[in-house]
């Protein structure tokens, strides 16, 4: 993911800021607690494609 746009990318719900996970390629907003998903190197950022994290996941 590129640091450049990963730090222009904001929730697309809340607006706050985005922490991106490498190993699950997923931007998480600890917010409001969603996942979107990065496919092909381009971050999906539609509410219904973003997946709701667990309680017991760690953000």
């Amino acid at each position: 993911m590129d640091k450049k746009l990963l730090d222009i990318l904001a929730c697309p719900i809340c607006k706050g800021p985005l922490v991106y996970r490498k190993d699950k390629q997923e931007l998480i907003c600890r917010i409001d607690r969603l996942a979107f998903p990065i496919r092909d190197d381009i971050p999906v950022m539609l509410d219904d494609e973003a997946r709701q994290l667990d309680p017991d996941e760690a953000v």
